[in-house]
């Protein structure tokens, strides 16, 4: 039975591939997806792997280490499981060009739900009503910050702009609660209230397929310079400025003997590690998936 939990929010810093190994569409190398919505995300096992790298490069104790995560894999059969449990990292905000104000923080009345939802079930209070579903060719926003003329204008698409009061109240709440706390994210934070925009759910879940950022890579011969022949591919990756959510919960240590902690303290040593930035998905050796991690600091079980 779980004792604790929280929600972990993950900012992406630098384009991110978590990947599903080799795709069969048009894309080769595609990232994780919903199996229903077709959202992107990060499944759980990912994200708990690179917890648990983290932990252990920032000199976490091998019996708190042991406990939080299980038994290393390569220990052999192990006697206990970890106590740690996080949900897959799910799309709460997604970036989109925009004629007006360089970029909007797009999202949905769907995601929105989804994300209460799972919010509750972290035991973290919203607070914030679900703005109404937009029809099929508005965009509701809180003020004139995305508007050019008298429309929204998205990548190649245009919406009638709709304003309304709860849009603020989510930008505001997402700005104080989810984005990074550092003093670089200021700015940021300032102005996701007048950059969100809420799409109606089938315009938003296309431009999450037709949106991500799609890289063509090659593979050279060393002494030509010359791509090698059958080394090229596509890779797709999730933008820059993309937010995403994870709920984690935690249950008491199931070790037998070492650190014994209960759900609550366990999420403590998490936070004490103070794990800012780090590397999430593939492509670590060119940069990629550099997130900011910000656990939240309010509500919550335990």
């Amino acid at each position: 039975m779980f004792e604790a939990s929280t929600v972990l929010f993950i900012y992406v810093e630098t384009p991110l591939h978590a990947g599903t190994g080799r795709g069969l569409g048009a894309v080769d190398l595609p990232i994780q997806r919903d199996v229903v919505t077709g959202y992107p995300l990060v499944q759980a096992s990912s994200l708990k792997g690179r917890l648990r790298a983290e932990a252990r490069d920032r000199r976490m104790a091998p019996e708190e280490l042991k406990a939080i995560f299980g038994p290393d894999p390569g220990d052999g059969a192990p006697d206990h499981a970890g106590a740690l449990s996080p949900a897959d990292a799910r799309l709460l905000l997604f970036p989109l060009r925009s004629l007006a104000g360089v970029f909007a923080w797009a999202t949905s009345r769907d995601v929105l739900a989804r994300f209460q939802r799972d919010a509750a079930m972290a035991g973290l209070e919203v607070g914030w009503p679900l703005p109404e579903e937009p029809a099929e060719d508005e965009a509701l926003v809180a003020g004139d910050g995305l508007v050019a003329g008298d429309r929204v204008v998205l990548e190649e698409y245009a919406f009638h702009p709709r304003k309304e009061t709860s849009v603020g109240v989510i930008g505001r709440w997402l700005s104080e609660r989810a984005l990074p706390t550092g003093d670089e994210y200021k700015y940021w934070r300032d102005s996701l209230p007048d950059r969100l925009v809420v799409l109606p759910q089938d315009a938003f879940r296309d431009f999450t397929h037709l949106s991500t950022e799609v890289d063509t890579r090659v593979r050279l011969v060393p002494e030509s310079k010359t791509v090698k022949e059958g080394a090229l591919w596509t890779e797709e990756a999730l933008p820059t400025d993309t937010l995403l959510y994870a709920p984690i919960m935690a249950s008491s240590s199931r070790a037998s003997n070492g650190a014994r902690l209960g759900g609550a303290a366990l999420l403590g040593k998490l936070r004490e590690l103070g794990m800012a930035r780090m590397q999430l998905g593939g492509d670590e050796t060119t940069g990629r998936g550099m997130v900011y991690l910000r656990f939240a600091s309010e509500g919550g079980r335990g």
